[in-house]
Formats: structure tokens, C-alpha cells, sequence
């Protein structure tokens, strides 16, 4: 049976309280910000904390520290979000406020609701989802020549309940006509 030593918590103390001021110029050199520097400090305390036990030689345990914060360091480089900094001003984008779309889309959706379900799975699937006729046809268990007639009734339902405000840019007149 393996016996685990308990960290000597006064011991750990101690070395945290007179090292952390040279634990964090360490951090702050090898990450470059205050915070980050601050949080890297936090982390490797905590592991050289859990490693307490295992540390034969207290007097090395700043060595092991400074170790524990360069791979940290290094790992945190390594993720997706080290890169990403909050801004103070956000970009201005000329985007169409999609508010000023709601009511012919509550419309256009209104409509949508009202077609038969092999049609309105037809139409969102094949408009809303991207899916390729084939793939549509695998999802509603049908042929793919169901699934055009499907689309090709809900396209004309819906252009006759819409009328002309009903001119998708996105549908290709070849493959929904019967």
C-alpha cells in the first residue's frame, strides 16, 4: 500500500509568502501582462501546492515553481483564445439591422408554418439547412424526385400566399419547376 504524504501546509506557506514577489517578475517576464501574469503565479502555486508532497528538496521547490510557470506559459500559448483580447471599441460594420426584416419574415415564416409537413421539411431542409436534394431525400425517406415535387408545390404555395414581396435569390428556377 502506497502511503501519501499530507502537504506541510506552514511549509508551503511560508515559501509562497517569500517567493511569490520573485515567482511573479518571473511570470511577468516570460508572459508580458500584469493580470495574466498574476493568474499564471495563481496556477502554478496551486500545482507546486498538490506537488508539495513529492518535493524532496524544499530548498529547489522555487526552481520547480519557475518550471511549473514556463510550461503553463507555454500552454496557455498554445490555445485557440490566447490570441483573443477584449476590445474597448467594437468595429462598426455595415450590417442591415435584422430587425427591419422581422415583419416579412414573420410573414414568410407564417406561410411556412402553413404548408403540409413533407413540403415545409422539404423547403427547410433544402433552403434553410443547405442540403442537397440527395440528402434531403436520405432524411425524409422519400425519393429525390419527391423531394423536387415536394419543394416545387411549397415554392408555389408560398408564391402565391406572398405575391411578389415572394422572389427568393436563392431558389433555382430549373430545379423546382415540375
Amino acid at each position: 500500500m502506497v502511503v501519501l504524504r499530507q502537504p506541510d501546509h506552514e511549509a508551503f506557506s511560508e515559501f509562497a509568502s517569500a517567493r511569490s514577489a520573485s515567482l511573479f517578475r518571473t511570470a511577468y517576464l516570460v508572459i508580458g501582462d500584469y493580470q495574466l501574469a498574476q493568474d499564471l503565479v495563481q496556477e502554478s502555486l496551486v500545482k507546486a501546492y498538490v506537488a508539495w508532497p513529492r518535493i524532496r528538496d524544499v530548498t529547489k521547490a522555487e526552481a520547480y515553481t519557475r518550471r511549473i510557470i514556463v510550461t503553463t506559459c507555454i500552454s496557455w500559448r498554445r490555445r485557440r483564445s490566447f490570441s483573443e483580447r477584449p476590445a474597448n471599441d467594437l468595429p462598426d460594420v455595415g450590417v442591415v439591422d435584422p430587425t427591419t426584416l422581422l415583419p416579412e419574415q414573420g410573414e414568410l415564416w407564417a406561410a411556412v408554418r402553413h404548408l403540409p409537413p413533407k413540403q415545409r421539411a422539404a423547403v427547410v431542409l433544402r433552403f434553410c439547412e443547405d442540403l442537397s436534394q440527395a440528402q434531403v431525400a436520405e432524411l425524409m425517406g422519400c425519393s429525390v424526385g419527391s423531394v423536387k415535387r415536394h419543394t416545387s408545390l411549397a415554392l408555389g404555395k408560398l408564391r402565391a400566399e406572398m405575391g411578389v414581396r415572394f422572389s427568393p435569390p436563392f431558389v433555382d428556377e430549373q430545379a423546382v419547376t415540375p
